[in-house]
């Protein structure tokens, strides 16, 4: 495609030095990416620690056939597209190289602390009920129909999000169902893409080593529902934060929750270990009765949030109880593995405060004995949780195993120390084990029959990150693994 074509109409473009009909085979936003540059598009992103105009130079020296700049840069002599604002130049040049793929979808987002990945997923089971080949994009990697077709972060960076939904239409699919990161909204990775319906889901704590304070958290995933970003919207109307969210928003709005003055809303809830049937209810006029296979209060929050983006999207109650009804499991949401043991074991991506209180809570509910966790929390991120995080299981659960997640750059110990404070606080019975698979071994090694295990942070994580490095660590797997090697169950 030549640059002339991809540049037409991108907003906030100052100008453009040198020849437009150059022809672009490839979009490249790192330097150290491995490849040929040849006849590729060079934007030149910069983040908090570097300038990626100083890479401009090798980049052209291996082939690059264009930059995308804030800067021109008088010294090389491939024509240059100036923009204002480089992340969002990105998301609207990556779109039309792309050939604007959403165009052909229809898409629904997902906003919110919690819950972004499950409604996804029984978005896409509802959708395909109704006949419609879907997809999805999340933190657990994107979908193809049962396909998946991995990726890094929930909300992928733009280059990555145009070529899958380009992939997705070329293979058929017609509906896509897409987690939105606060990340992605601040960094203009969806900047040029409508939704035709995006749902709010809840806030709660997390993030704040990026965002600074709860206030700018949630005031930057409002930024979405604007008539650039969505046509339609839906919101949790029992979170604390709804009134702040729908305030001033002028989309075609509907409401969920779990009070009569909500336009759909659940009643006659019951909640088992095996899953939760309630009644659905559309202003009072339209019912029915819907059966999950998945337990959890916050389950038939995902599952109003899901059926409100279906109604949305024109699809009726039937279906939607249908496809809700499909679904088995999702990755490490509250998934039960499958130990064959006299104690369950549960994996769940709880990493941040309310996730954590929230699936223990849940467990509490059908455990005949003890409840037992096994959590850490990552390195690098927000310190101010893992006290927190401490101080909720040690009122919550029976014991504690404090380990390692992700610890990153930072020292184990320095987190698991953090997390003590908390639980010190509490009179709830702990041990300390950094080593996360020797943690995972002491807690079955000590589950008796009727007790829950809950191995709480990692969920479909396939790897700790340790010192900057990614090492193989699959829960599902190691759990099998240690079992095999003949723990004791203490029946």
């Amino acid at each position: 495609m030549l640059l002339r074509e991809i540049i037409e109409g991108t907003p906030g473009l100052i100008g453009v030095a040198g020849e437009l009909d150059v022809d672009i085979q490839s979009l490249i936003t790192d330097s150290r990416q491995r490849g040929d540059f040849s006849n590729g598009l060079f934007f030149c992103v910069s983040g908090a620690h570097f300038d990626a105009h100083e890479f401009a130079p090798r980049v052209v020296e291996r082939g690059a056939a264009a930059l995308v700049v804030e800067r021109v840069l008088p010294a090389l002599s491939v024509p240059q597209v100036q923009v204002e604002n480089m992340r969002s130049a990105v998301s609207y040049l990556a779109a039309a190289f792309y050939g604007h793929p959403a165009r052909s979808l229809t898409i629904a987002g997902i906003t919110g602390t919690k819950g972004k990945t499950t409604t996804t997923y029984l978005l896409k089971a509802i959708m395909e009920a109704a006949g419609y080949p879907s997809g999805l994009i999340g933190t657990t990697g994107n979908l193809i129909g049962d396909r998946m077709i991995g990726s890094g972060l929930t909300t992928p960076d733009p280059v990555d999000l145009q070529r899958t939904l380009r992939q997705m239409v070329d293979e058929g699919v017609r509906f896509a169902a897409m987690e939105i990161s606060a990340h992605a909204i601040d960094m203009h990775r969806l900047d040029g893409l409508v939704f035709d319906g995006i749902a709010f889901t809840n806030i709660s704590q997390d993030h704040l080593d990026y965002f600074g304070t709860m206030d700018a958290y949630w005031r930057t995933k409002k930024k979405v529902f604007t008539p650039e970003h969505a046509r339609n919207a839906a919101f949790n109307a029992d979170d604390e934060y709804a009134q702040g969210m729908m305030e001033g928003v002028s989309l075609p709005t509907i409401t969920y929750g779990i009070r009569e003055d909500c336009d759909l809303y659940a009643r006659e809830i019951e909640i088992t270990e095996n899953g939760v049937s309630f009644r659905l209810s559309l202003r009072h006029a339209q019912e029915q009765d819907i059966r999950l296979r998945l337990t959890g209060m916050f389950n038939v929050y995902n599952s109003l949030a899901a059926a409100s983006l279906a109604l949305i999207m024109g699809i009726d109650m039937d279906t939607i109880r249908r496809g809700l009804g499909d679904v088995r499991a999702v990755p490490g949401r509250v998934e039960v593995l499958d130990t064959r043991t006299p104690y369950k074991v549960i994996l769940d991506y709880s990493h941040a405060p309310a996730a954590l209180e929230s699936i223990l809570c849940v467990v509490r509910e059908f455990t005949r004995e003890r409840v037992i966790v096994v959590f850490g929390c990552g390195g690098d991120r927000d310190k101010e949780k893992r006290s927190v995080m401490g101080e909720i299981a040690g009122r919550l659960a029976d014991y504690s195993v404090i380990t390692s997640d992700n610890p990153r750059g930072e020292e184990p110990a320095s987190i698991l120390c953090a997390i003590e404070s908390g639980i010190k606080q509490t009179s709830g019975a702990y041990t300390i084990i950094e080593n996360r698979r020797e943690a995972i071994r002491y807690a079955l090694s000590i589950a008796k029959e009727g007790d829950v295990i809950v191995l709480a942070g990692k969920g479909h994580e396939t790897y700790q990150e340790i010192k900057g490095v990614k090492k193989p660590f699959d829960e599902k797997a190691v759990v099998k693994e240690l079992l095999a090697e003949g723990i004791e169950c203490n029946v």
